[in-house]
Parts: C-alpha cells; sequence; structure tokens
C-alpha cells in the first residue's frame, strides 16, 4: 500500500497504497459512518452522516472510499464542512466508504490524529478503520496512552490488524477478542465494510439499509436518517458483522454482557437518535420528570441549559406544574464546550459566545435551572452568572444525572482532576457555580429512565465492567508501549499529480518487526487496576 495526508478542500486524493502506524496517542472519542451500496455516491453518503454525527467530533474529519480496486483517502482538520466540498467529494468515487468525526481529550491537534486510520495484512490486503471509544489493552499490551499521545490505542489496533495473515475478516477474528476496553468500530476495504462492537456494547454502533443491497453502519441512528436510510438494529455486544456483495452476515466474537454508556443518553447523543429501543429526547424528559419529583425546587420559571438540558427541563416543568420558558439562546454556530480541544479559559469564552440569557423572560423570576450534568462545572457557573446579570431573583440547579465523581476509561472525556463533585459536598457545590441550591437526579431513576437494563454508570458510581487503570503513570506511552522512539509513521503518497511512490524497504521490514515485537502477548502490563464489577 501506500498512503498520505491529504487535507483540505483544494487537496488531490490520496490513494492508499501502503501505511505503517505510528505508535503514540491515546483514544477517541468520536463518530463513525460507513456505507456499501452500489449504485449510490458512498462518499457523499458519508459526509451528510458525518454532518448528522459533527456533536460527536469537532477537531477533524476524514472519509475513505472504495470502488472495488483501491482506496482513496481524505481528511483534514476542522469541522466536516470546512473539510469537504463538492470538489472533495468527487475525487472519491465508489460504492464504499467509512467516514469519522474527532474530538481529542488533550494533547496537541495534529493531522496525524484523523481518521480513518488505514493499514494492510501482511496477505495485503488494505483496509481503513474508524474507531469510537477507548482501548486499555489490545493483545496483552497496555494501551491507555498519556494526554499527550491522542490516538496510540487506534494506532495499536490498525498495527495488530496489519501484522495478521489472510483476508481482513480474518485479522478481525484473530485480533478482536484479545482487545480489552471499549470499541466500536467501521472497517472498510475495496468492496466490504466491517462493523464489530466490544463486549459490553460501551459506545452505540447500528445498522441500516438505504435499498435492498445497500447497507449503512453509524454511531447514532440520526446520522441514517439524514440519508434516508432505515434503521435495522443495533450491531449486539460481542457481534462482527461482514457485509459484501453477498449481503450482511454476523457472527459472535464474544460472549455480549451490555453495559452501554449512560452518558450517551444523559449528554453525548442527539435527542432524536434511538439507543437501546429509547428515544434519547424521550429519556432526557423522562430523568426531568424524575429529578421534578426528587428535588422540587421553589420556582416561578424553568429554564434549560440548551441543548442538551432542553428535553429535561421540559420533563420537569411537566412534572412540576412550573411553566418552562426559553430563558437562554443558544448560537448553534459555536461548538459543544465539553468536547472542545482547548483551555479552561478557551471553553469559557466559547460558553459566553454560545449562551446568552433573555432578560424578560428571567427579571425577578425564581429560576429552577435545568441540565443534563454536572461535569467541570464551568458552564455552570458562568449561565447562572448571567442569568443574575439580567435580573433573575433567584437560581435553584437541577441536574438530571447524579454526581459525575469518577473518571471515564471508555471514551467520554471525563478526568478526576476536574470534577467538582470528587472534592466537595452538595452545599459547596453550590457556593462554587453561585445557585441558591442544588439538587442531583438519583442513580436508579436515571437508569430507569433509559429502559431499566444494565448499564456502565462508572462516571457516577466509581465501579466498572472490568479492571480499569488507578491512574496514568508518569512515563510517556511510547515508553510504556515498548517501542523505540526510532518507529515512526511511514507513508507514501500518489497524488493525481503522479508523485512518485515510496515503497518499504529493509528499513520498513525492521520497523514492522519491532512492532510486531511490541504487541507481542509475552508483553503485559504490570500496573495496578481496579477489579472489574459484574
Amino acid at each position: 500500500m501506500q498512503g498520505g495526508v491529504n487535507a483540505g478542500p483544494n487537496a488531490s486524493p490520496v490513494e492508499v497504497r501502503w501505511f505503517q502506524v505510528a505508535m503514540e496517542g491515546a483514544g477517541e472519542r468520536c463518530g463513525l459512518f460507513a456505507i456499501r451500496a452500489k449504485g449510490h455516491p458512498a462518499a457523499e453518503l458519508t459526509f451528510n452522516g458525518l454532518l448528522a454525527l459533527q456533536h460527536r467530533g469537532q477537531e477533524s474529519a476524514g472519509i475513505v472510499s472504495g470502488d472495488g480496486v483501491r482506496l482513496l483517502w481524505q481528511g483534514g482538520m476542522g469541522l466536516v464542512r470546512q473539510v469537504f466540498d463538492a470538489s472533495v467529494l468527487v475525487s472519491l468515487p465508489g460504492y464504499v466508504a467509512v467516514g469519522h468525526v474527532r474530538y481529542p481529550t488533550g494533547g496537541v491537534a495534529d493531522e496525524g490524529n484523523i481518521q480513518p486510520l488505514v493499514g494492510s495484512t501482511r496477505s495485503g490486503h488494505q483496509f481503513a478503520l474508524a474507531h469510537n471509544g477507548n482501548l486499555l489493552t489490545v493483545n496483552g499490551l497496555d494501551t491507555f496512552a498519556a494526554p499527550e499521545c491522542p490516538t496510540a490505542d487506534t494506532h495499536a489496533l490498525v498495527a495488530a490488524l496489519s501484522m495478521r495473515s489472510g483476508k481482513v475478516v480474518d485479522a478481525l477474528r484473530a485480533v478482536l477478542p484479545a482487545v480489552e476496553g471499549a470499541y466500536s468500530i467501521a472497517v472498510a476495504t475495496e468492496s466490504e465494510i466491517y462493523a464489530a462492537r466490544d463486549r459490553f456494547g460501551f459506545r452505540p454502533l447500528c445498522l441500516g439499509q438505504v435499498d435492498p443491497d445497500g447497507w449503512v453502519v453509524a454511531s447514532e441512528t440520526a446520522a441514517m436518517d439524514s440519508i434516508g436510510a432505515r434503521f435495522i438494529r443495533e450491531v449486539s455486544p460481542g457481534e462482527l458483522v461482514a457485509i459484501d456483495a453477498n449481503g450482511l452476515h454476523a457472527e459472535r466474537l464474544a460472549v455480549s454482557e451490555p453495559r452501554p454508556c449512560v452518558f450517551e443518553q444523559v449528554y453525548f447523543a442527539r435527542p432524536d437518535s434511538l439507543i437501546g429501543g429509547v428515544r434519547v429526547a424521550d429519556a432526557r424528559r423522562a430523568m426531568g420528570a424524575a429529578l421534578a419529583q426528587e428535588s422540587p425546587a421553589r420556582a416561578s420559571v424553568v429554564v434549560a441549559v440548551p441543548e442538551t438540558g432542553r428535553a429535561a427541563a421540559i420533563g420537569y416543568a411537566e412534572a412540576s406544574g412550573i411553566p418552562y420558558a426559553d430563558g437562554l439562546v443558544r448560537d448553534s454556530r459555536i461548538g459543544r464546550t465539553f468536547i472542545r480541544s482547548a483551555s479552561a479559559t478557551d471553553r469559557q469564552v466559547a460558553i459566553r459566545l454560545k449562551l446568552s440569557p433573555v432578560p424578560e423572560v428571567v427579571m425577578g423570576q425564581r429560576v429552577a435551572l435545568v441540565d443534563d450534568s454536572l461535569v467541570r462545572a464551568s458552564t455552570a457557573k458562568i449561565v447562572i452568572g448571567m442569568l443574575r446579570s439580567v435580573g433573575a431573583a433567584e437560581v435553584h440547579l437541577r441536574v438530571a444525572s447524579p454526581p459525575v465523581r469518577w473518571p471515564c476509561f471508555f471514551g467520554v472525556d471525563i478526568s478526576d482532576a476536574e470534577l467538582p463533585a470528587r472534592q466537595h459536598t452538595l452545599t459547596e457545590i453550590a457556593r462554587l457555580v453561585g445557585a441558591d441550591s442544588l439538587g442531583y437526579l438519583s442513580l436508579p431513576s436515571m437508569t430507569n429512565a433509559v429502559g431499566g437494563g444494565p448499564v456502565c454508570a462508572g462516571c457516577f458510581t466509581g465501579e466498572y465492567p472490568v479492571r480499569v487503570p488507578l491512574a496514568k503513570p508518569p512515563e510517556s506511552a511510547g515508553a510504556r508501549l515498548g517501542l523505540s522512539r526510532h518507529i515512526r509513521l511511514i507513508r507514501s503518497v500518489s497524488s493525481a499529480s503522479g508523485t512518485a511512490l515510496l515503497h518499504p524497504g529493509p528499513a520498513g521490514k525492521a520497523l514492522r518487526a519491532a512492532v510486531r515485537a511490541a504487541l507481542s502477548p509475552a508483553r503485559r502490563s504490570h500496573r495496578d487496576r481496579i477489579p472489574p464489577v459484574r
């Protein structure tokens, strides 16, 4: 194979021929979309699907297309519309495509972190992989990396697949059962797509059809709706799905132990998406209604922190009998501050640009301010200050989820260093954010709102389905991966202008041998881990 980085609407397409992954970085918290549909412009449909998933990642976007013979890659830094336009999409022909939007959990924004990542099995079968989640180990190798290295786990997964012989599906069957952590992945070859989900189903992944022979894989059902696809079902935890010329085939790689991340329904997913058979907006409204019963407020108006707090606020108003009003207006042009790759100061500026109070709604009122969650508390503090500045008499903060006290290891950017609920009492948090009172939803009410089944609520309880790292060790991710600093990314680019190809020689073979050695089962992590909770 060859490979290269090609970004922006004015860039020429890159034919993927050779790729040797760089072994550095941490996991993505992102959105993915893949399609196989003959007679349809796969890249254009993937573009539309990524637009619908833009809320899941705003740092970079990438698409790889396949025309039955080759893979073509395009990607860049920025929002989907900033990276792709009609001229770029037309340069990605084919009936197969996989796309990805990413947001980082730390480190420096870099084109090397753009997904999908591309690779080739030892037998020469090309593939492009998009990943949502966070991997703890691959083949026993610790991949829980430091924040300055934002893509080690996905790179390690691509490397492990690249070290296998046979077809891409053979590599997936061999590698995925040895992966520990959270993954929902979509993989494209020149003519096929594959989808797989870890045995706990931490991150969402669903299947749909665009016609009798066309299939779609996406992080959320809303992305399928955006292209007119019909939602069929979710990819089951522990399942591998193959979509080829003969249709859809499914097989089980691991025993299913569902523990989907409840924070998807609380905050991350779009309200019009369907997760676990429950519409996200309905789940949030039920959370708000339960919150009104558990934590009533002596208020004259209910106001939401838009947009994710709106459904919960409506539920709170309906259950309490207090009228609801839009007391805050959100500028949709400003991205999500929770997932912004920015400093705390930058996030505060973004919050003030994003939200504006409506004085006529809140002036002289006792406001019940409803938000979906309280993570860093930066938004709540600024919003409450805004409401008071335009004359709110009282502000009672009500949160439609339990206190977030623990980090997430499975694909949501929550670290314990910045959690007020981890360090302060309820009264102290209310004082910290400037609220007259503060109330949270209970854990049972939250889980009942999303269907009542088993979930991963580790960020609320500190109890996780698998062993997780107690702490991030001080040494670099590269050192923990056991790789020489000389192991680097090998890319060669074949552009439309006919750039000469750089074929792998002895140096490339040596590097691949080093990666194989690093990924061998003999390299085990000896770090203490929290025991799993069943």
